[in-house]
């Protein structure tokens, strides 16, 4: 089971690891052609609001009642009732979904208000936000119903399709930041359009993948059909659930838009770091544990359940830490080599790295919140994961308030890791108390030899790595060069330092 759950974490890492590069590369070109500038601020904002109403809806309470409702069907019902069940709940949601879309169209000017209050002292950037927001907000439709057949291909172990599917959004802004955005007499709006025709494209490449397997989905919006009932019924308190992180991260924009211009911009740049090993590895472990432990729920097999979420918080651990520690360590450095050119000045780098540091810190709670919260999820079980969610966000929301005039951006950062620490101890102590679950005892031991070898490639960084000044004085070939021979250095360091510790490839089999 576990050297199972290794091949599918490992092909979705692989190819979330590609579709990640190509962000890179992507923002890489946001931030030479327009930097931190009051247009990459209405970028950001405008994108942001299909992002929150999306992981709210499709990849948070939708999946979440999705999932295990289709592993029960799949395993307890004849491929016709599955495929009805199919067919049903992907036609209600589609439905769902594009009268939303049509509603919030009429109101863009009050999103922008609502989503960065602060840009209403700003005319160029609320301006900017209203027009971009009516070519993303389509993007919601499109990628709710990529969740949707990705999680279908999910259930049926392939994994690597739907892992991919970001490439053709980065793909897209690419090519409108560079193509179509110099041709424009306010390129950022390319942008907008570019999102716009990359949720077309990511849809239309899952529906062949879904119909190879005989389960192509028909236009059936009926909403009385029991699967479908069951689904929403589940969804009402999961989407209090997807909201919490959401609303935290909602808050932080709405506060980020009253500090000075560049604000935004320095805690997406820095965000989008910390998503580099979240989304290759956190998201990916979740992603594959979830319909499995959805399946042990189903056929009653605890042992297996048990051992399903033990092998996800040991990988968390080997991979979590050191990255923490390397995009600490190393903030100031990779903002240089990825994104210092053009309209992205040096004090750019400074600034977005301080919050790079503090997302760094709470890299590890991020990813034991994916798989702990999944551990609920497969129970189906998820009004637990919404009260603590709820604390943390109260946490968040104080916190941010507390520390947003001394620290400004980076106080928000500060905020948003604390409340992803309170929100994975607690997820994790309740998952001990109350569902009775049982990690094992070699656990505390096999996490102490990580953290150990983790703080030997701290030390081997910090002697091997020069001050910043000198990474900013560089030119772009010399920063990247010598970053690259960094990581690969740390990398060697870690893994040899756990080897002479005794972690073996065998903890994973």
């Amino acid at each position: 089971m576990s050297k199972s759950l290794l091949k599918s974490t490992l092909t979705v890492s692989v190819m979330t690891l590609l579709s990640r590069i190509l962000g890179f590369s992507r923002d890489v070109v946001l931030a030479h052609v327009f930097g931190a500038m009051a247009s990459m601020d209405a970028f950001i904002i405008a994108f942001k609001i299909p992002n929150f109403m999306r992981r709210i809806t499709a990849e948070g309470a939708f999946s979440q009642a999705f999932v295990p409702v289709l592993a029960e069907y799949k395993a307890n019902n004849t491929e016709a009732e599955l495929h009805v069940f199919i067919s049903r709940i992907g036609s209600c949601l589609a439905l769902s979904l594009l009268v939303l879309i049509l509603f919030t169209e009429c109101f863009a000017p009050q999103l922008i208000r609502l989503f960065a209050p602060g840009f209403r002292i700003d005319a160029v950037r609320f301006s900017l936000a209203v027009q971009i927001v009516h070519y993303t907000l389509p993007y919601l439709l499109f990628i709710s119903l990529v969740a949707y057949l990705a999680a279908i291909l999910n259930a049926y172990g392939r994994f690597a399709l739907a892992a991919l599917n970001p490439i053709f959004l980065n793909l897209c802004l690419i090519a409108g930041a560079l193509l179509v955005a110099p041709r424009l007499q306010q390129p950022v709006l390319a942008l907008g359009f570019a999102v716009f025709v990359a949720g077309i494209i990511q849809l239309l490449v899952l529906i062949p993948a879904v119909n190879q397997l005989g389960l192509r989905p028909r236009s059936q919006p009926v909403w009385r059909d029991q699967g479908v009932r069951r689904v929403v019924a589940l969804m009402l308190p999961a989407l209090f659930g997807a909201s919490v992180a959401q609303v935290n991260l909602l808050i932080d924009t709405l506060l980020a838009s009253f500090l000075p211009i560049g604000s935004v911009s320095w805690l997406y740049y820095s965000d989008r770091l910390t998503w580099f090993p979240l989304s290759i590895f956190g998201v990916a472990i979740a992603t594959v544990i979830l319909p499995n432990l959805s399946q042990h729920k189903a056929a009653q097999d605890d042992a297996a359940f048990g051992n399903a979420l033990d092998w996800g918080l040991r990988l968390v651990s080997l991979i979590a830490l050191p990255a923490a520690a390397g995009l600490f360590t190393l903030a100031g450095p990779l903002l240089a080599s990825l994104f210092q050119s053009g309209q992205f000045t040096n004090v750019d780098v400074v600034l977005a790295s301080r919050s790079l540091k503090a997302f760094a810190l709470g890299l590890p709670a991020m990813m034991l919140i994916k798989v702990f919260a999944s551990a609920f999820y497969s129970n189906q079980d998820v009004k637990t994961p919404v009260k603590i969610g709820l604390l943390a966000m109260l946490m968040n929301t104080i916190t941010s308030l507390i520390l947003l005039l001394p620290l400004a951006h980076l106080g928000l950062a500060i905020a948003t890791t604390l409340s992803a620490w309170l929100n994975a101890l607690l997820l994790g102590f309740v998952l001990v108390r109350r569902r009775g679950i049982q990690f094992q005892q070699c656990n505390s031991f096999f996490i102490t030899r990580v953290v150990l070898a983790t703080c030997v490639m701290v030390v081997l960084i910090e002697l091997i790595s020069a001050p910043l000044s000198v990474w900013l004085a560089a030119s772009m070939l010399e920063r990247i060069g010598r970053l690259l021979l960094t990581i690969v250095v740390a990398k060697l360091c870690y893994v040899s330092a756990a080897a002479l510790l005794g972690l073996r490839w065998q903890d994973f089999k």
